[in-house]
């Protein structure tokens, strides 16, 4: 529930051509809105998995919804007075940072929770990430435009409040497992826990393996967001162009359609590639996500058909959720389960990088080349598609340790010993 409700972000779209319309934003303008609020996104939850090892799940989690929610009522503020640096403030930087926080918390505590199936876990839990812009672009939004007669400042207030009595009850209900209990006397041995690692995971950030999964991430999740930022006006436009007797009105259905099946997709990935992930290892898979990719993004880049431009773009939405979800478990078999929460947090710093460089540059090329800006979206995506598998080559999924391996770890290497 907490991923779902915190997904709605991926739902931008819907909102970006009624913004640009209703307030005379242009579209770099508007989606610089969506840019933040992935950038600040990013840099929370990096700040956030630092902090979650002594803070616990339940605070975190508590502070992000808080400010996630805070986040809309200020947008809905902003739109009052049509004050886009406001506007700016509320949805993307504090809802934004809210979401962050909210978006590490359950991800590295189900990793706990099922130590055994952690890439089938993680999976599951980040699917309702993926599935959030269904809720939003054919259940909660279209009903509160409606109601509210297209009157935006009131739809913001109202998502913001339906998300508090969802996301505050259900941060008070997350936790960490409990310590397992020591055996009884007379009872059966149990199996001693490994001590927890003294090291810190700071070192492991400053090394050319960080580095190299940072940049493969941050590669793919750049192609996918670009597309998901202008994905519901990228329809529209192709469906315009097939069928210029369509109403504005069916357009924006089409593309809001658009939204909640590919983020069904995006949903599906998390899964699907999570479970492939586990059986044929974590770097095949990315292999595989970013080759597939740069064929689609090549068939887009001419694609008129508006079915099969809505099957591509599906299948990159597919994409873009599989490596989320294979992140969280390629990071724990690389760096181990103590540093997992502190070095994933870390890493989703690409998410960032890529939520900046991604949509804002796709914004510039549809304010200043309308005509050409499709092409040039997906083949920018081709370019950063390809970079990403180049550097997939320099991975692999060796457990790393830095100084000389003990006797434990090399029995860990062997199989021969088990540690969580």
């Amino acid at each position: 529930m907490l991923q779902m409700c915190l997904g709605t972000v991926y739902a931008w779209s819907f909102f970006q051509t009624m913004l640009a319309r209703q307030y005379g934003w242009n579209n770099t303008e508007t989606v610089l809105s969506f840019c933040l609020a992935i950038f600040f996104l990013g840099i929370s939850a990096g700040w956030a998995g630092q902090m979650l090892p002594k803070w616990g799940p339940r605070v975190l989690a508590l502070t992000g919804s808080v400010l996630f929610c805070a986040g809309y009522v200020i947008a809905s503020l902003a739109l009052q007075l049509d004050n886009v640096t406001l506007f700016y403030l509320g949805y993307g930087v504090i809802g934004g940072a809210g979401i962050g926080m909210g978006y590490v918390t359950p991800v590295v505590t189900v990793a706990k929770w099922f130590p055994d199936m952690r890439g089938l876990a993680t999976g599951i839990v980040v699917m309702g990430f993926g599935v959030g812009a269904l809720l939003l672009s054919k259940v909660l939004a279209p009903f509160l435009v409606v109601r509210a007669d297209s009157d935006l400042a009131t739809v913001f207030l109202w998502l913001g409040i339906v998300f508090a009595c969802i996301l505050i009850p259900c941060s008070l209900m997350l936790s960490n497992p409990e310590e397992e209990p020591a055996a009884k006397p007379g009872g059966p041995a149990r199996a001693a826990k490994p001590p927890p690692e003294t090291e810190s995971a700071r070192p492991y950030l400053f090394t050319g393996r960080f580095a190299v999964m940072w940049l493969v991430f941050f590669f793919n999740i750049a192609a996918g967001i670009s597309v998901i930022s202008f994905q519901s006006e990228l329809l529209q436009e192709v469906w315009g162009l097939s069928d210029p007797s369509l109403e504005p009105a069916v357009l924006a259905e089409y593309g809001a359609t658009l939204i909640a099946v590919s983020s069904v997709c995006n949903g599906v990935g998390r899964i699907l590639w999570a479970w492939l992930s586990d059986r044929f290892g974590r770097v095949t898979i990315f292999r595989v996500l970013l080759a597939s990719q740069m064929i689609v993004f090549g068939v887009l880049m001419s694609e008129t058909n508006p079915w099969v431009f809505s099957v591509l773009v599906c299948y990159v939405l597919l994409c873009f959720g599989g490596g989320f979800a294979t992140m969280p478990s390629f990071i724990l078999e690389v760096f181990g389960a103590q540093k997992m929460s502190r070095i994933y947090g870390t890493i989703l710093t690409a998410w960032s990088a890529a939520g900046i460089s991604g949509p804002l540059f796709v914004g510039y090329l549809k304010d200043v080349y309308p005509d050409r800006a499709v092409m040039y979206c997906f083949l920018i995506g081709i370019l950063m598609l390809g970079a990403g598998y180049i550097f997939s080559f320099l991975l692999d999924d060796e457990r790393m340790r830095l100084g000389r391996p003990t006797l434990a770890h090399t029995l860990e290497r062997y199989g021969l010993v088990k540690t969580t």
